[in-house]
């Protein structure tokens, strides 16, 4: 028998063709990280209006308008070579103060799909545009044009028809797209943007201030309601704004970064965000919130993926304490006071139909919806006296004509109890009680002649927690001896890192020592645990420590998670329980005590403990609108 032939490798240059279609792999996963790209370069140009068009999720087309200072030929010719970049001024790296500075997307672009660029100087005679096919570039030639460039991507991958294959649907493409350009759009609030998808306006911001443009792009109708952020860490500063606990996602897809007026999806913050939440948050749901980081350029590596949505920074314990440090302050407000209020949608209106013989003039005709019922005559009663209105109250509903009580002294925080008070101040941001329905839902009126309805028990157990959290995490958690120690086996890093942070488990009530290669043996746990295991509780701890070596042991989820949940139960059972009557002074009291009390906005277990209806919200409900 011969014996089989050996594959030899031989060793060769790639043809230009291949490095741009596997450079574009990278660049260009699919069509909402070229278009990333286009606006990007849009923004650097300086423009002041950008206008987006796609088509088939991107796939098909792509239109990116802007009025920037556009380019000549020459620099036309040299924008669809590889790394050719007018936005580094040295070659360090380190000051990288444009959105763009790799020189690699045009090129990438053009390489997968048919890229063609129409740009005109202002002070040009003409525009001039180039054309490049699946890497084949033709000279560029002069044409009708506007100040400013217009680049049209055609048949997205279709010289890369395998990676064409693994797009998905229009519509998740178009998500992916226009989640691209609303997050571009807050790196720029100064910038107009507008954006089509298949013909259809999805997005028409004029020029206009950060706070506006992030609650219109967050679904907030009222931009004054947002918590404003603002903490300062050495160089580095956080700005922004966030939403109370109330408003909340099922996704991320609410939480929108900058860091140096960069969009980035960067795991750092969206871990700091989810961690300054993690007790006022209900669970499985995520924060809206806008967050803009400013720091010195030299202390943060944008060079790490060629998206450049994923960072490096010097001081990543700085950057996590910053973030989380910020929002849990403006977290730490009273309900009531600022945040986006709890509330709820209003209905769709039914359709309203007219009777033919009826004229429509307003207040002459009453329409009726559409099932052929003829509208019910009305007949009016007198409104009975002030001090008779109880007498027409429902069952279940108390009210009391008291007059106006004071704010209510803090209560005995051992007993977390609420006393009456006398003498109450309506201008408070909760309002004044005015009745209590099914002995559960407290109604107040604010000065402004709005509506607050509180869960009482909801409202209780916040108070309550908080005051336990307090007492529990002041000093140090009582401990509870095991009579058997417990020997854990760790890997030795995980064992070591444990062992390192033996003092601050301590203090919480875990005491443990080294044990051999790899093991740790544990003599007590926090008396609030009860009969937790010893094993399970220390190998979680070892491996939240060990994912994420930044975070503190107050801050990781199993501990943290755990001895919430005791005080929340202690919480729940120790207050106001769904079904007690209280009266108009107990009423006060409480919501007195909401507006004073730290995150007051949602119960232990994430839930809103109030609501406000303003007249806008009761007027959509009875379809005055």
């Amino acid at each position: 028998m011969s014996e089989p032939v050996l594959f030899q490798p031989v060793l060769r240059r790639l043809s230009d063709a291949v490095i741009n279609r596997i450079a574009a792999g990278e660049v260009i996963e699919r069509p909402a990280a070229a278009l990333k790209e286009l606006v990007e370069n849009a923004l650097d140009a300086g423009a002041q209006r950008v206008r987006v068009a796609i088509v088939n999720g991107g796939a098909d087309r792509i239109v990116v308008t802007d009025d920037g200072v556009g380019m000549t030929p020459d620099e036309l010719a040299l924008a669809v070579q590889r790394h050719c970049t007018s936005k580094l001024s040295d070659e360090t790296l380190v000051r990288i103060a444009t959105l763009g500075f790799r020189g690699e997307a045009l090129p990438s672009v053009g390489a997968a799909a048919r890229l063609t660029i129409t740009s005109r100087k202002a002070d040009s005679d003409c525009a001039w545009r180039i054309h490049v096919a699946g890497g084949e570039i033709s000279p560029p030639e002069p044409c009708s044009g506007e100040k400013g460039t217009s680049i049209l991507v055609e048949d997205m991958f279709f010289a890369t028809p395998a990676r064409r294959k693994f797009l998905k649907s229009a519509r998740v493409e178009g998500s992916h797209a226009e989640a691209a350009v609303r997050r571009l759009a807050l790196t720029a609030p100064d910038v107009a943007f507008f954006m089509e998808v298949d013909g259809r306006t999805i997005l028409d911001r004029p020029s206009e201030m950060l706070e506006t443009r992030a609650a219109a792009l967050l679904g907030i109708e009222d931009a004054d309601g947002l918590l404003k952020l603002d903490g300062v860490r050495g160089d580095m500063k956080l700005s922004g704004f966030a939403c109370s606990p109330s408003v909340h996602r099922p996704t991320t897809a609410g939480q929108f970064m900058l860091v140096n007026g960069r969009a980035v999806v960067d795991p750092l913050l969206r871990t700091s965000i989810r961690v300054a939440y993690r007790r006022v948050i209900e669970s499985g749901r995520h924060p809206v919130a806008v967050i803009n980081l400013s720091l010195p350029y030299e202390q943060v590596d944008v060079n790490v993926h060629p998206a450049k949505t994923e960072l490096r920074f010097a001081d990543e314990a700085g950057v996590r304490s910053l973030v989380i440090g910020t929002i849990t302050r403006a977290l730490g407000l009273g309900a009531g006071t600022a945040g986006v209020r709890p509330g709820f949608s209003a209905p769709r209106p039914a359709r309203i139909v007219y009777p033919p013989e009826a004229p429509r003039s307003e207040g002459f005709a009453e329409p009726f919806l559409a099932l052929g019922a003829q509208p019910a005559a009305r007949t009016f009663a007198p409104e009975p006296p002030v001090s008779d209105r109880s007498a027409v109250m429902p069952d279940g509903v108390q009210t009391g004509n008291q007059s106006p009580v004071s704010p209510v002294q803090p209560d005995d925080p051992q007993t977390g109890t609420i006393s009456p008070a006398v003498g109450l101040e309506k201008d408070h941001p909760l309002g004044a009680a005015v009745a209590q329905v099914l002995s559960t839902y407290i109604i107040a009126v604010t000065a402004d002649d709005n509506m607050v309805l509180v869960d009482q028990h909801a409202a209780h157990e916040r108070l309550t927690h908080e005051v336990l959290r307090e007492q529990f995490l002041s000093g140090t958690i009582r401990a509870q001896c095991l009579l058997v120690p417990d020997v854990v086996e760790l890997s030795r890093s995980q064992a070591d890192l444990l062992v390192s942070r033996a003092d601050a488990l301590s203090k919480l009530g875990i005491d443990l020592e080294p044990f051999g290669n790899g093991a740790v043996l544990v003599r007590s746990l926090p008396a609030l645990l009860g009969n937790a295991s010893a094993v399970n509780l220390l190998r979680d701890l070892a491996e939240e420590l060990d994912a994420d070596d930044l975070a503190s042991i107050e801050e990781t989820p199993t501990l943290d998670a755990k001895l919430d949940a005791v005080i929340a139960r202690m919480a729940c059972h120790g207050s106001i329980r769904a079904g007690r009557s209280l009266t108009i002074p107990e009423m006060n009291a409480l919501l007195r005590r909401m507006e004073e009390t730290p995150r007051a906005g949602t119960c232990s277990h994430g839930r809103p403990t109030w609501v406000r209806l303003t007249r806008n919200d009761l007027e959509l409900l009875f379809r005055r609108r």
